[in-house]
Order: structure tokens, then C-alpha cells, then sequence
């Protein structure tokens, strides 16, 4: 797959994404990159959050792979779970980094309306990339979602929420994920072809 066939779409979480932040690296960094920019990055609401998404994948006139993070990734599940096969077939995968867990009990407020989480295997291939130690969705819950979205899941060791907090301001290993995500839908492509 050529990168520069491929719109690689940022979906931030709460409180979007720094500059400092891996995300704003990569957009920095990724050929034909663009942001989800939500009107409130403070307090969310679910179905603002997914139009936005629907918008920004609805405008792209090249196939997109998602990169989310923590409520990102959870505006991800939501979409996929309700958009059009029209649009889901504009979505090649997603990198779906450290999902905040909406459903636990600690959860804060503002977020408390995305739950309940979407459970059904997401239509396009995907990723999912835990930590051991993340205080928005322990690694069990992590893999549990994963194997719900039928994603691929990697749990990395001592990463927190893999964030600026947690020290992953470039976090360049990241790629790797990105580019094993990339050969499985070349290889998913020719399968069918």
C-alpha cells in the first residue's frame, strides 16, 4: 500500500492532542495526514463526536486509515457501529491506541455518555495497543475489547495511558503498529484479489 494513497486520519481523545503528544507528531510526520477537530474537546457528547468523525471520513476522497487514541478510539467503535457500508468501505483500518474505558467505575463524568461500548467486530482491520498499567482501561478489559472489535492486540509493558503524561511524545516504535497494520490489509487485498 503507498502511503500517499491513503489518508491517515487522527482521531485524539478527551482534551484532543497536544503538540507534544505522539499524535501531533505523526500528523507532523505522516504524508497526507489531517486531524478530527471536535467543537469540545472538554466536555464530549457521543453523537457530535461521531458526526465528526462520519464528516471527516465522508469529505476524504482517498481510502483513510483511522489513528485513535483513548476516546478516539471508542468514537471509532460508535461509528463503525452505526455508518453506512458506503462509508465503512472508504475506511481501510484503524490504530486503535490505549481505548479509555467508558464503562468502569472511576470513569470521569464527561465521558460517561459513549458508554455502552459497542461490542461487534469492527468492519475494517484494526489494531488495538494497551499498556499494563493504564488507569483508563486495565489490560484485561483491553483484550476483552479487542477480541470484541476483532482486532489484532498488543499490551505493551509499563506504558500508561501512552500519552505526553507517560513519556510518549514521539513514541516512534508506534509506526511498527502502524505498519503491520498497513501489510495485513495489503495482504487481506490480495487474498481478494
Amino acid at each position: 500500500m503507498r502511503s500517499e494513497s491513503i489518508r491517515y486520519l487522527i482521531v485524539p481523545g478527551w482534551h484532543g492532542s497536544p503538540e507534544d503528544h505522539w499524535q501531533s507528531h505523526w500528523q507532523r510526520t505522516l504524508p497526507n495526514s489531517a486531524r478530527v477537530e471536535q467543537a469540545d474537546w472538554l466536555t464530549p457528547r457521543r453523537e457530535d463526536w461521531v458526526a465528526e468523525l462520519e464528516r471527516c471520513i465522508s469529505v476524504s476522497t482517498q481510502p483513510v486509515i483511522l489513528v485513535a487514541h483513548s476516546l478516539g478510539c471508542i468514537t471509532v467503535a460508535h461509528w463503525a457501529a452505526q455508518a453506512t457500508p458506503a462509508r465503512v468501505r472508504r475506511v481501510r483500518g484503524a490504530l486503535l491506541v490505549a481505548p479509555a474505558d467508558v464503562e468502569r467505575s472511576n470513569c470521569p463524568e464527561p465521558l460517561r455518555n459513549f458508554a455502552p461500548l459497542p461490542r461487534q467486530p469492527l468492519p475494517f482491520a484494526s489494531q488495538l495497543i494497551g499498556s499494563d498499567n493504564d488507569s483508563a482501561a486495565s489490560a484485561g478489559r483491553t483484550v476483552e475489547l479487542g477480541h470484541g472489535w476483532g482486532s489484532e492486540i498488543a499490551i505493551l509493558a509499563d506504558a500508561g495511558h501512552i500519552n505526553v503524561t507517560s513519556g510518549h511524545h514521539r513514541w516512534e516504535q508506534g509506526f511498527a503498529y502502524l505498519y503491520r497494520l498497513q501489510s495485513r490489509i495489503e495482504r487481506n487485498d490480495r487474498r481478494r484479489a
